[in-house]
């Protein structure tokens, strides 16, 4: 970004966003959402309530969004009614303009956090058990291929940095992302970014042209912040020619429903393979999935850990899970209590760990 549009943006922050600044300041705050001039909410601590700020009229909201497009490099008007946007600040802008938003304008800005999690951390507050950690990481360790599996809002993110940053040293990682949102912190890494078209239609790098270069990059370890279209092919293909040890992020309700998802997502890709080429490729490429869910709590958890193996005697994915969530009770504060349990299912490459003399004994896994 160029010092013109720096200032642009800071302007832009300093003069139109002012009703919101106490919230975008506010470290507790998560995401700021604008649903009419008069009518912000926000999410603290995974829960959404109402605040009283407001903006003086639509036309001032308005005139923010059409300054914050310009402080980017993009537009939002009556031809493109929407503006989806990586801040200078890192935070991530989608607003939504009249007659598309019925309300008035709408936007939705979603804030990251600075603060570098750990295994450490996700068991200090009660979203994994100090087995679940361990077990993350022996599969980061030896090179296991996973997909993070979670809604909107439940975690995803943050869980893949930390298994990011579990990865055994003395390798090479690149980072494929739409936005940067990952918090890598590893001697020898590549990041990369998409970029969107410009006005005229011109110079889009997707996530699929990244991974094909990626490839060409001699690569340890890929990582997708997010697999939401055809590159869900590139990197299955990937994980299958002696890549192990990627990761990626989907949207889906459970482990099951995230390899049905991964399938229909590289069934756009060049189109090539049958079907059934297709699915034996997925079933080779995912070793484990991990769920992250958001509670009614608020509470962001780790709710099932799956291992894909293969197929089941009827043609569907054989997803058994090594860890679910146990029976949660609420406390009189609202808080639900419980943890992920183990299933007794012992995982098909216990043998690794035997062989590699991690001390992490098959009792672990019993119900």
């Amino acid at each position: 970004m160029s010092d013109d549009q720096g200032s642009i943006f800071q302007e832009a922050i300093k003069n139109f966003l002012g009703p919101i600044l106490p919230l975008l300041d506010d470290e507790a705050i998560t995401e700021v959402m604008v649903n009419a001039y008069d009518e912000i909410w926000v999410e603290v601590k995974g829960k959404i309530r109402k605040t009283n700020a407001k903006f003086p009229d639509e036309d001032s909201l308005r005139a923010a969004v059409n300054n914050i497009a310009q402080s980017v490099g993009r537009r939002i008007d009556d031809e493109e009614p929407r503006l989806d946007a990586r801040l200078p600040n890192g935070y991530r802008i989608h607003a939504v303009i009249p007659p598309c938003a019925r309300k008035g304008t709408t936007i939705a800005i979603r804030k990251f956090s600075t603060v570098q999690f750990t295994f450490k951390d996700y068991v200090r507050i009660g979203a994994m058990t100090k087995d679940v950690a361990q077990f993350l990481d022996i599969c980061m360790k030896l090179g296991k291929n996973v997909l993070v599996s979670g809604g909107t809002g439940s975690g995803k993110t943050t869980l893949l940095s930390v298994l990011c940053n579990r990865i055994p040293k003395g390798q090479r990682i690149i980072v494929i992302e739409d936005s940067s949102e990952l918090q890598v912190e590893y001697e020898h890494v590549v990041f990369f970014e998409t970029r969107m078209a410009d006005e005229h239609g011109l110079g889009e790098v997707t996530i699929r042209d990244l991974l094909k270069s990626s490839l060409r990059l001699r690569p340890d370890r890929i990582i997708v912040g997010e697999v939401r279209g055809s590159e869900a092919l590139e990197l299955v293909q990937a994980m299958n020619t002696g890549h192990k040890g990627c990761l990626g992020t989907v949207h889906a309700n459970n482990p099951a429903d995230a390899i049905v998802r991964l399938e229909a997502l590289a069934q756009g890709g060049d189109g090539q393979l049958s079907e059934k080429a297709l699915r034996y490729q997925i079933a080779g490429a995912i070793d484990i999935v991990v769920q992250a869910s958001r509670y009614p709590d608020g509470s962001r958890r780790v709710a099932s850990i799956a291992e894909l193996r293969g197929f089941d005697k009827d043609g569907t994915y054989d997803v058994v899970p090594i860890y679910n969530m146990g029976r949660l009770t609420k406390m009189p504060d609202g808080s639900l209590k419980g943890q992920i349990e183990p299933t007794g299912e012992l995982p098909s490459f216990y043998y690794e760990i035997e062989d590699n003399q991690i001390p992490f004994p098959k009792t672990k896994f019993a119900a």
